[in-house]
């Protein structure tokens, strides 16, 4: 039985008469500060990203409780997708320092896009529009990262998660694509379809998604465009043997409005989607061999946890000893868990591979091609040495 959430909370700014209005209304008023070139830091600024769809009544009621959330987000991006019903309109009269934006082609997957490369912030949290995902939560995303996280992946199965709104056919429909994405990818997912995730800003170059400025092609969408985002997205990030942390979350049922979700549709979008990404991630690793990727030699299944009193999802079998073998400055390894392969295939780092990691100094930033020397101040705490491979020429 799925999890039955408390109450919604009420929120302040939409109580004229109640405690605290004239302060609340101050805090929908403010700007966030421009910031040009994200960062990682103990105290990361944070783009929400809500791609939305005539959602402008749940607009009204769900921008103002983001906007309440402590400590405060650094900005709230809206991309609207053609609406017709004025959902930018409505956005920016419930909060007037919103950045409403339109999208450039069609599917939820091209309107993420356009709001990961708007946003400014030093984490991206994707937030659904319909108010089926509780605001009150972006500090557990947020935190999870702070403490040495990539990508932190928001769950309705994990313990202290629940959904209010998933029927009997769509868990058994996930627990089957969970499946597949964790025998295909060596991970540990138990909710592969759940579309609140937060990441560092800095991985977007890695997730390769599709230009948004691309033209619309005359037939169909492009590949990443659709709802077949979240599940891009996981696969890439598992691919890349980054570091994912699951956080539980409670799925509340929309509050206006009817879901665009089609069950058997975009089922089979997914199943497609991981075989497409399966059939990326093995192709690229052939193409990369001999460039310079992470110190291990596996591909896919990340070290993965989740937050609370939950085992490691380090897969069955898979030993979380060090590796006997050495670096060249005698220190030992530690391969991260996963499908093991031989060092002459690597998985390319241009698209499938990065760096990450608690001290943050190894990390490419925008724009930069190098090489970043592997010392002790770029070792996550697993033991793992990231070495950037050099963009080729």
């Amino acid at each position: 039985m799925s999890a039955i959430s408390p109450p919604r909370p009420v929120v302040p700014a939409l109580l004229p008469d109640g405690p605290g209005y004239a302060a609340a209304r101050r805090m929908l008023r403010r700007r966030p500060r421009p910031r040009p070139q994200p960062r990682r830091s103990a105290f990361p600024a944070v783009s929400v990203v809500v791609p939305t769809r005539n959602e402008a009544r749940n607009l009204e009621v769900v921008l103002p409780a983001i906007a309440a959330v402590r400590p405060a987000v650094h900005e709230i991006i809206v991309v609207d997708g053609h609406s017709s019903d004025d959902s930018i309109g409505a956005a920016r009269r419930a909060l007037p320092w919103v950045r409403a934006i339109t999208q450039t082609r069609k599917g939820k997957g091209n309107a993420m896009a356009c709001g990961f490369a708007a946003a400014t912030g030093d984490v991206i949290v994707m937030f659904d529009a319909d108010g089926s995902a509780d605001p009150t939560e972006i500090p557990a995303f947020v935190n999870a990262l702070v403490a040495g996280a990539d990508f932190a992946k928001g769950s309705r199965f994990a313990p202290g998660g629940g959904s209010d709104d998933i029927t009997l056919l769509r868990r058994s429909g996930n627990a089957g694509l969970n499946g597949v994405a964790n025998a295909l990818f060596g991970t540990s997912y138990t909710d592969l379809c759940y579309g609140y995730n937060a990441f560092w800003a800095d991985l977007l170059p890695l997730l390769d998604l599709p230009d948004p400025a691309a033209p619309a092609p005359t037939d169909g969408m492009l590949w990443g465009d659709g709802f077949e985002i979240e599940t891009v997205l996981n696969c890439r990030i598992a691919a890349a043997g980054l570091r994912i942390t699951e956080v539980p979350s409670v799925e509340r049922q929309r509050i206006f409005g009817q879901t665009n979700l089609r069950t058997f549709v975009d089922g089979a979008r997914v199943l497609r989607t991981l075989a497409a990404e399966r059939r990326r991630a093995v192709g690229r690793r052939a193409r990369s061999a001999g460039r310079l990727v992470p110190g291990f030699a596996t591909l896919g299944a990340p070290e993965t946890e989740r937050l609370g009193d939950v085992e490691s999802l380090r897969p069955a079998g898979v030993a979380a000893d060090r590796s006997p073998a050495g670096d060249a400055d005698g220190s030992a390894r530690t391969p991260v868990s996963g499908l093991p392969l031989t060092p002459r295939e690597p998985l390319d780092a241009a698209g499938e591979t990065g760096a990450g990691g608690p001290t943050r100094p190894a990390v490419r930033p925008h724009g930069y091609t190098g090489a970043v020397p592997a010392t002790p101040a770029n070792r996550d705490r697993s033991g793992v040495r990231y070495v950037l491979e050099e963009e080729p020429s």
